[in-house]
């Protein structure tokens, strides 16, 4: 392996790595670091997240840029706030001894006023969210005329979050002799088609990710169906006293929805996703860092940059749509050293997926089952007893301890024990005591050629159609994922999925069908509203359902939507309510 040294870094700029304790180069710093520093050539660089993409691109910027040159040379492109601040940091870091550069943050959901007082500093680098850029460029905040280097990171997930107009808008304002150097974990066709119409002659390398999952996590599951995953969710709240951790949810909704289930029933726990306005943002961070609330319930997107210590647990509502997610996910726990554990709440149907981490990660779920009622209320007996037993008797007022004693003279210890055990009992929540756990044990001969279950009797199931088909690029497991999304049934309880051109025909049970359809009102779908009718009828035979979520990652409608310019206004891949 080179030393960054050999890769031809100044030596100031050694100086500030050494002092931050990085002494070796990962791989895509060795791949880009000397070609950057050599050429003026445009770059992509393909690399998962947590590779050290920050240092890849940003040792060679800050090396190039001219230091007594105050003009604007290089803005650094970035999907989220947390993420920009957290490139900004680092970049500020490694220029620790270059006295004469500047490096400022701008984005959205902040006061644009103050940004534009900080740009007037001349900063010569500018990292910055899409949004807000374009905002300062349309109030002529910014002079991009003398830009010599665009970096565009996470691009991939820039474009997921609905950044594609501004990212037009800028690529196409910026000077056409500047470098453009484009950093993704992924290389789709709508990436690959901007790269096309604003990069020339691109060099482009791959790197594999390089990211191991931390061996200090254990890793569980729990098999419950899709409507008992908030009251599984209360449970291990319940027995683990001491959690402090992060749930993880695929879309807003979920989000929002189980923080407020989760708030309503007592339990500390408040929401972070992107409708959230910065201020508010700001607020339940703060609330978090502090430990006044014992679990953050967030989007894999809005969790970008956070950086809290001692986090015990990471709850997985369900399991994210791209693979490394899971890394991302469960890799927010365990840190210095410390043990950590991952929990994913699984459906029957997301049995194979669960499989399928485990193979391509190379780790292995241990299966644990959701506390009973009776379970939890014999644990918190029980930390209740240790904590009287263990409370620390100190400064006693002698007449209140003699009235007391007077007091209670004529009950016996039993009866003292039991008057205290009843007062105890009264705080426990125990209107919801049965057994949630399901049974995931499954072989593929005993599962459809469609994926769904072949022993099931077609006289419990009633077709529904639904106005998305195959004119919406979705497939039998994007429409599957957007039923359970939004109506919250069990995988269990649907039947065949029929994709035809323009709706989708699917088979929901009976006992779930009265109250299926009223679920999607004013839920979104690629602008439009979704729409549930009776009936449907099959014209095919079904066909397999194809590759799994993990292999290749399919949006609900696009991530090219028009946004406004503020960056709080988030990703529309997904069904919403309108």
């Amino acid at each position: 392996m080179n030393t960054f040294q050999e890769l031809g870094l100044d030596e100031k700029i050694l100086q500030a790595l050494n002092d931050l304790g990085i002494s070796k180069p990962t791989e895509i710093q060795q791949e880009a670091i000397p070609f950057l520093l050599k050429s003026d050539q445009d770059f992509i660089g393909l690399a998962q997240t947590g590779t050290g993409k920050t240092a890849a691109f940003g040792l060679p910027l800050l090396q190039l840029i001219e230091h007594d040159n105050t003009t604007c040379q290089a803005i650094v492109l970035s999907p989220t706030r947390e993420l920009a601040q957290q490139i900004a940091e680092g970049l500020k870091s490694f220029a620790k001894y270059e006295r004469k550069l500047k490096v400022e943050c701008v984005y959205g959901g902040a006061p644009i006023m103050n940004q534009m007082k900080k740009l007037k500093s001349k900063p010569q680098v500018v990292v910055a969210t899409p949004g807000r850029l374009v905002d300062l460029i349309k109030r002529k905040a910014i002079d991009i005329q003398h830009l010599r280097y665009l970096v565009l990171d996470e691009a991939d997930e820039m474009l997921n979050m609905g950044f594609k107009e501004e990212l037009n808008v800028i690529l196409s304002s910026t000077p056409d002799d500047k470098s453009t150097w484009l950093f993704s974990a992924t290389m789709p066709k709508i990436i690959r088609k901007m790269v096309d119409e604003y990069m020339h002659n691109p060099h482009e390398i791959s790197v594999k990710s390089g990211v191991e999952v931390n061996k200090n996590i254990s890793h569980q599951y729990m098999v419950v169906k899709m409507s008992d995953k908030a009251e599984a969710i209360k449970r291990l709240m319940d027995v683990e006293t001491d959690l402090f951790g992060v749930l993880f949810c695929r879309t807003k909704i979920d989000t929002q929805n189980i923080a407020d289930e989760l708030s309503r029933a007592g339990y500390a726990a408040e929401a972070l996703h992107g409708d959230l306005s910065q201020n508010q943002r700001d607020l339940v961070m703060r609330k978090f860092k502090d430990r006044a609330i014992n679990v953050l319930v967030a989007t894999d997107v809005a969790a970008r940059g956070i950086d809290v210590s001692d986090i015990t647990h990471v709850i997985h509502h369900k399991l994210p749509d791209e693979l490394e997610f899971y890394t991302h996910r469960s890799g927010r726990t365990a840190r210095a050293g410390k043990k950590g554990l991952s929990i994913a709440l699984i459906t029957k149907g997301e049995r194979r997926r669960l499989d399928q981490i485990e193979r391509i990660l190379g780790i292995e779920f241990e299966k644990k089952m959701v506390p009973t009622g009776e379970e939890i209320a014999a644990r918190r007996v029980e930390a209740w007893s240790e904590k009287v037993l263990n409370q620390e008797v100190v400064n006693l007022p002698q007449e209140f301890r003699d009235k007391v004693q007077e007091s209670l003279a004529v009950l016996s210890k039993e009866e003292l024990v039991d008057k205290l055990l009843a007062m105890e009992c009264k705080q426990l929540n125990m209107s919801d005591s049965r057994d949630i756990n399901e049974n995931a044990s499954h072989t593929r001969s005993d599962r459809s050629e469609d994926g769904r279950g072949s022993s099931r009797s077609t006289s419990h199931f009633k077709n529904f159609s639904i106005n998305i088909g195959k004119i919406d690029s979705v497939s039998k497991t994007d429409v599957l994922n957007i039923i359970q999304e939004v109506s919250g049934i069990d995988s269990a309880d649907i039947g065949r999925v029929e994709i035809q051109q323009k709706k989708a025909i699917v088979e929901i049970n009976k006992k779930s069908s009265p109250s299926f359809a009223g679920k999607f009102t004013g839920f979104m779908f690629d602008d439009r509203e979704i729409k549930v009718s009776d009936g449907g009828v099959y014209t095919e035979a079904p066909a397999s359902r194809g590759k799994g979520r993990f292999g290749g990652k399919k949006s609900y409608g696009g991530g090219g939507g028009r946004r406004s310019g503020s960056d709080h206004n988030r990703r529309r891949d997904k069904p919403r309510r309108r």
